[in-house]
């Protein structure tokens, strides 16, 4: 007797393509508490403005390695020079405004991590500490942005971070985990509906 055909599992419909997948299934919605990914996936996020999210996913081991793997003790001290090496690097976003936003965020980033121990503890002050749980059936239920992500985007601005508009923000918070915005029907949205503080 012939095997039946395993159902194939049931995704957001935004994740089509095996990158699309990978990423949806390993690392979307789930929460992140280290700064240095943090700190990545901000200016991934602010980088991936007016572009689509599946270029700044094929550029992003690019990214890694040219801005030293996100290590804000190296890239406080870029120069003109690095910046002109970043500008003619095909492999990431040669954009002036968002190389050099990523410069000035490190150093608004080390100001937040002197006030409040840790980038992580920083963010998620803006979801209370724990996941967002949301119910959404269709992709038109998901918004742009939301109360909290204003929140997160007023005072990120105010000290000093560029590219972080609320939806940028709200993009963020959906990608490492502070709120849960598979669908319903998706399988991702029921192994992560368990509520997880930050540390």
């Amino acid at each position: 007797m012939a095997k039946a055909k395993s159902k194939p599992l049931a995704r957001c419909p935004w994740a089509r393509g095996e990158q699309y997948e990978q990423y949806h299934d390993r690392e979307w919605g789930v929460p992140v508490h280290d700064d240095r990914l943090l700190f990545e996936m901000l200016i991934l996020e602010g980088a991936q403005a007016g572009l689509s999210w599946e270029t700044i996913l094929k550029k992003r081991e690019t990214y890694r390695a040219a801005f030293d793997d996100f290590d804000p003790q190296k890239i406080i001290r870029y120069d003109a020079r690095k910046v002109q090496k970043l500008m003619n690097d095909p492999g990431i976003v040669r954009n002036r405004l968002k190389i050099e936003s990523t410069i000035k965020n490190v150093r608004a980033l080390l100001d937040v991590q002197q006030e409040f121990g840790t980038l992580d503890r920083y963010l998620w002050n803006f979801v209370d500490g724990k996941t967002i749980q949301n119910a959404r059936a269709t992709m038109k239920e998901v918004p742009p942005r939301t109360a909290e992500s204003d929140a997160m985007s007023k005072d990120l601005k105010r000290r000093g971070f560029k590219f972080v508009g609320s939806t940028i923000c709200y993009a963020f918070m959906q990608a490492v985990g502070m709120v849960n915005d598979h669908l319903v029907d998706c399988f991702r949205h029921r192994e992560l509906t368990k509520t997880r503080k930050s540390r």
